[in-house]
């Protein structure tokens, strides 16, 4: 009987799952990656990294489950989107890979959409520092020498496939995130790659997620006990296979994902941009679909960071509230310590508490995070709504689901049920590995990336709801306020 493996490239880890034929989960391997942070504002990895990472985690699942591992028949990737990786003609890199995450690049998107005034209508999106085209401009301004040496420019996920496979190649969605696709044709823009200097020849070949891009090295298969090298698939960035592990393929299905950062994500059957509101419209890891997502780039980073300051483990700081809230905190928290996506796309936007007291204590600090990162999904299905998108309601991943006062205050706040589903893993590397089966088996997709089974409902409190609105109105009025005072301070 064969199984399936999934990778996922994650910014704090690579982690990988094998799955059997009815795809319940044999086991999983994690290992943890370091992000350098060499000046305020960047965010940096070593791309070998991630490669020996993911050697180390499949040889811990040889160790454990040598028999199920020998019988894999496909291998989908899944990976942290937009790290630019810059290769020379050796398929070396040239330099630490700059990451999603990374905020130097922020007067060359003014730069790139001059250079190319259809970017948004290309691309679908706005030129943000966390894109990775901007990334090459920088590049291309500060380290010349660099920039003249590049063959390819491949993402996180795609760096470890060349590993693996041999192969440059890459997938719609994760591909989509670069600001060098066409997202509406599936297709490199010429026009985009000029405006940064590049050409066709520096991106790798393109593929639908469920697509074959090649077989595992004889080497590695030898060294995993497989007998025949299995198809990788093409695999897809980290939502679009979360979204492929929840089965949120079909039209309006939707997820909010309380990770590091935060999705609020919907599947949809055509290409619907919205970039007034700094709504990303990219390509899904399914064939001919499409997916709308706003992105708050602090969630449980913000939890993680009063944890730190408080010096408080993130879970006692949640279980030391009401897990069923009677209302907002009398604290406003801003979560844009490291500048925020949706809806401002503002780099230089930082973190704040505002409305504290003598009275303030831990708990109220911790209420008001967990409210500051859910209004900031509110922000997101706010212009969402405005690209005509809509949601009836949602699954609930991420760390953060595990906060049952969490999952309550973000109910109230969007003001829609939110579903949990039953114990297991629906993350990026467990769609990964559903992707990795379809490209082995031909199934499809739209037919077999079922939703996992619910097994609970957050319902909005509607005791909680209006006052949640009147807390969302107080909120939104902050960065207005606090706007020039975050440029003053650049």
């Amino acid at each position: 009987m064969s199984t399936y493996l999934g990778i996922d490239v994650g910014t704090s880890s690579v982690k990988a799952v094998l799955i059997g034929a009815d795809e319940h989960l044999i086991a999983s391997a994690t290992v943890k990656l370091e992000v350098s942070r060499p000046h305020p504002g960047w965010s940096e990895q070593d791309p070998d990294s991630w490669v020996s990472a993911t050697f180390a985690a499949v040889d811990e699942l040889k160790a454990g489950h040598a028999a199920a591992l020998s019988a894999v028949a496909g291998i989908g990737l899944s990976g942290q989107m937009h790290g630019a990786t810059l290769l020379d003609a050796a398929d070396k890199p040239l330099r630490p890979a700059i990451l999603w995450n990374d905020g130097r690049s922020a007067a060359e998107c003014a730069e790139l959409e001059a250079a190319c005034p259809n970017a948004r209508a290309i691309a679908g999106n706005i030129a943000m520092p966390g894109f990775t085209a901007p990334k090459l401009l920088w590049v291309r301004k500060h380290e010349p020498e660099i920039f003249a040496r590049i063959a390819k420019v491949l993402l996180p996920k795609d760096y470890v496939r060349l590993h693996l496979t041999g192969d440059h190649a890459s997938d719609m969605s994760d591909s989509a995130g670069t600001l060098w696709l066409d997202v509406g044709r599936r297709a490199w823009s010429d026009e985009l790659l000029a405006a940064t200097g590049l050409t066709r020849s520096h991106m790798p070949e393109l593929f639908e997620g469920t697509e074959p891009t090649g077989r595992l090295n004889a080497s590695l298969a030898a060294r995993w006990g497989m007998a025949t090298p299995p198809v990788v698939a093409g695999g897809g960035g980290d939502n679009a296979a979360s979204a492929v592990g929840m089965g949120a393929v079909g039209p309006g299905v939707a997820f909010a994902s309380l990770g590091t950062s935060g999705v609020l994500f919907v599947s949809n059957a055509r290409f619907s941009p919205n970039t007034d509101g700094a709504v990303h419209a990219f390509c899904h890891a399914v064939p001919d679909t499409w997916h709308q997502m706003g992105v708050v780039l602090s969630a449980t980073a913000s939890l993680e960071w009063l944890s730190g300051v408080l010096e408080a483990p993130a879970p006692t700081l949640t279980k030391g509230l009401d897990p069923q809230p009677d209302g907002p905190s009398p604290v406003l928290f801003l979560p844009y310590l490291v500048g925020e996506r949706t809806p401002h796309n503002d780099a230089a936007a930082r973190g704040a508490f505002v409305g504290l007291s003598p009275e303030t204590d831990r708990q109220t600090l911790t209420q008001a995070v967990l409210e500051g990162v859910a209004y900031a999904f509110r922000d997101c299905l706010r212009v969402l709504n405005d690209a005509g998108t809509d949601l009836d309601r949602a699954f609930a991943v991420g760390g953060g689901s595990k906060s049952e006062a969490w999952l309550r205050i973000l109910a109230a706040v969007l003001n829609r049920p939110l579903d949990i589903t039953a114990e297991g893993d629906f993350g990026g590397a467990f769609g990964a590995a559903r992707l990795g089966r379809i490209a082995a088996t031909g199934d499809d997709p739209f037919e077999t990336l079922t939703p996992p089974p619910i097994a609970r409902t957050i319902e909005p409190d509607p005791r909680l709801v209006p006052r949640y609105a009147e807390g969302y109105g107080r909120y939104r009025a902050l960065y207005p306020a606090l706007r020039q005072a975050f440029k003053n301070g650049e």
